[in-house]
């Protein structure tokens, strides 16, 4: 894809709406344990969220780039929470959303979306179902004209703010895969109750909780898609959400070289300044070799997402490689800082703890490596 002087444009408007709207507030937001919802608000008004739905439901219709640039800029600006709160609207229910959704269920959710009045939240994970999705316990059972859910789910993020809740549930809990459904669910049902905020070693302001689910009446009308389909819906729309936790990856990458290249050239030790030893200069250079490359890797992969060429296989490749890249670079610059990298006031430690995660969630790199490990040496 060609980028062009509108795309630069779009950038800048989104590095200002940080600078002015983000970057003020951020430290008190990690400190208080979330993001305040007033944000999603201001995100909306300001056209920052859902870039790619199509005009007629209230977006820009813009191409996946421009979405995915704005994940990355964010995590590039050292707000990562804030990069996973976005990913989540825009780069994980939203496609469910238009490329599996009624017409009615596009038309009610997706403006509301765009506008930050409705937060969104996917919830998949359980306390013994992570990425083995086939063994959730959550269940839907049709009755009459309403599914009657009753389960749990963790570690979801946007939780707290949720007002939708994409939940995949069993339709059918004799089946593993072909009894996997997904649902719409209003938040705000009767039944539906939010756990406590879980405290991480990372992504401190990102809103992750506990979800419950207690004999929820949701209309059959919020079935998204067709029942039983559900695990092969997810294994359609992953791929987006690897390509976005990927953005994040480089776009942290970036920030945190520029970073450290700053404080090198300032910081003195045994005389001279940091950037002027080798040991230095080569993990600096390093760094840059593999950011170049990491670069290249998701270029390729968000075109072809763009294109509709995007294979499950290209994509976990992309993201065990890139998230694993991003954790050793992580460690190898916050060494550069000494002491003081160990220390919460210096930015370089926060893009060291919110690292981590990237290779847990949206499947575990060990996952990513087993797909493939399947492309090559077959079943």
């Amino acid at each position: 894809m060609q980028i062009d002087h509108e795309f630069e444009l779009f950038r800048d408007n989104f590095k200002r709406f940080l600078a002015e709207y983000v970057a003020p507030f951020y430290e008190s937001w990690e400190e208080n344990g979330l993001i305040p919802r007033e944000l999603w608000h201001q995100l909306g008004e300001n056209g920052f969220l859902c870039v790619d739905v199509a005009e007629e439901y209230g977006g820009y219709g813009a191409p996946v780039h421009y979405s995915l640039m704005l994940v990355q800029e964010t995590a590039q600006a050292g707000f990562t929470s804030l990069a996973v709160a976005m990913g989540g609207q825009s780069e994980l229910v939203s496609p469910y959303i238009q490329n599996i959704g009624t017409e009615a269920q596009k038309k009610y959710w997706l403006p509301k979306m765009v506008s930050g009045e409705v937060v969104t939240a996917i919830a998949m994970t359980e306390a013994n179902a992570g990425s083995d999705l086939q063994a959730i316990r959550t269940q839907a059972i049709l009755k009459d004209d309403y599914y009657c859910v009753d389960g749990s789910k963790t570690f979801i993020s946007n939780g707290q703010h949720a007002d939708l809740i994409v939940l995949v549930a069993k339709t059918d809990p004799h089946a593993r895969a072909k009894g996997m459904s997904i649902l719409l669910v209003d938040a705000h049902l009767e039944g539906v109750k939010k756990g406590r905020l879980l405290k991480k070693i990372g992504l401190h302001a990102q809103d992750t909780a506990e979800l419950f689910f207690d004999q929820v009446r949701v209309p059959q009308d919020q079935l998204l898609g067709q029942e039983g389909q559900g695990f092969a819906y997810l294994m359609q729309e992953l791929p987006r959400e690897r390509l976005s936790i990927s953005m994040m990856a480089l776009g942290s990458i970036l920030g945190a070289i520029q970073i450290t290249t700053q404080y090198v050239k300032e910081r003195k030790a045994f005389g001279q300044y940091l950037s002027q030893m080798q040991n230095t200069r080569f993990v600096l250079a390093q760094a840059q070799i593999k950011a170049n490359a990491a670069q290249a890797f998701v270029k390729q992969c968000a075109d072809l997402y763009h294109q509709k060429q995007l294979n499950v296989t290209q994509v976990a490749a992309l993201k065990c490689f890139i998230t694993d890249t991003q954790c050793e670079i992580m460690d190898q610059l916050l060494q550069l800082f000494g002491g003081y990298g160990y220390m919460q006031e210096y930015p370089i430690s926060r893009f060291f703890v919110d690292a981590r995660v990237q290779k847990i969630y949206g499947g575990s790199n060990e996952i990513m490596k087993e797909i493939v490990a399947r492309e090559l040496l077959g079943k």
